[in-house]
């Protein structure tokens, strides 16, 4: 099954058709690759608020009132994309209204046969929080990849390994990561945060970066990172865990994701750390005891 993830290159289309007629070149390229799943970066609707006036632009709260009227056309473009071009899109997220004047961080998956489902982005960054807006969400889903699950996890909530763990139990052997990031710091926390839920759950992830300068933008305002995809690092595996990663330029990274491999992996495993996760739940460990010497 191949793959393709984003380092997006953060634009300013000048309304809704240009940031349509981009998405369109950017999947069709990725289709014409052989991509069977195409993963966009968190924050990707933000990109829209190039096309409003300077005083809602730079203005989170405004721009995010002001994409609320865009949404359905949304749905309707990567619904149209992902049937026309055969392709599972993972659309990066759209911060939709969730009622009282509150938002949610919410990522796409749009399917061939013209169908889509959604996660809520889970865990609040300081930025989101600070906005005041923002809302986690609080249901965690697993969706149906041709013959595998899949499961999203949104920029942060990748850090934090109880989650991927449900959906892992769930039956997800790929996990799609959108992610945005400002510093280096940020994107370092991510990537680590991808290759360890990886390694826990022997697992495929996922990950789609923002790249550039967005300076009308409070949010997208400086983009860093690199796209790649990860693999436990094991038996028939990068032992870097990288199995595909962007450089410079470079808009998609491919991966081909050998779940037969993974699998195998799991029958002659140097380590099983999927397989040997309840061993930390024993009693006796759920708390450290202070002891004095």
């Amino acid at each position: 099954m191949k793959i393709a993830v984003a380092k997006y290159p953060i634009g300013a289309p000048r309304d809704f058709e240009a940031f349509a007629a981009k998405q369109m070149q950017l999947l069709e390229a990725a289709a014409a690759q052989g991509a069977e799943l195409a993963v966009l970066p968190e924050y990707l609707a933000l990109e829209l608020g190039a096309s409003f006036g300077d005083d809602v632009r730079g203005d989170l709260h405004a721009s995010l009132a002001a994409l609320q009227p865009l949404h359905a056309r949304w749905l309707e473009l990567f619904t149209g994309l992902a049937s026309r071009l055969r392709l599972h899109v993972q659309a990066g997220s759209f911060l939709l209204a969730a009622g009282d004047g509150r938002y949610r961080n919410r990522a796409y998956w749009f399917t061939p046969e013209g169908r889509h489902g959604f996660q809520d982005k889970l865990q609040l960054t300081g930025f989101e929080k600070q906005a005041g807006v923002i809302e986690g969400g609080d249901a965690l889903k697993v969706f149906e990849f041709g013959p595998v699950r899949a499961g999203i996890s949104v920029c942060y909530d990748s850090e934090f390994p109880l989650p991927v763990r449900a959906q892992c139990e769930a039956g997800a052997r790929l996990i799609a990561v959108p992610s945005c990031t400002d510093t280096e710091a940020g994107a370092t926390r991510v990537r680590v945060g991808c290759l360890a839920r990886a390694l826990e759950n022997r697992c495929f992830v996922a990950q789609s970066v923002t790249a550039g300068m967005a300076e009308w933008s409070p949010a997208l305002d400086v983009n860093t990172g690199e796209a790649a995809v990860y693999a436990p690092m094991d038996r028939g595996l990068p032992a870097d865990g990288v199995l595909a990663q962007t450089h410079g330029d470079q808009v998609w990274a491919y991966a081909e994701l050998d779940f037969a491999a993974l699998d195998a992996s799991c029958a002659n495993a140097q380590v099983a750390n999927d397989g040997d996760w309840a061993g930390q739940l024993k009693p006796g460990l759920r708390k450290a005891k202070v002891e004095a010497f």
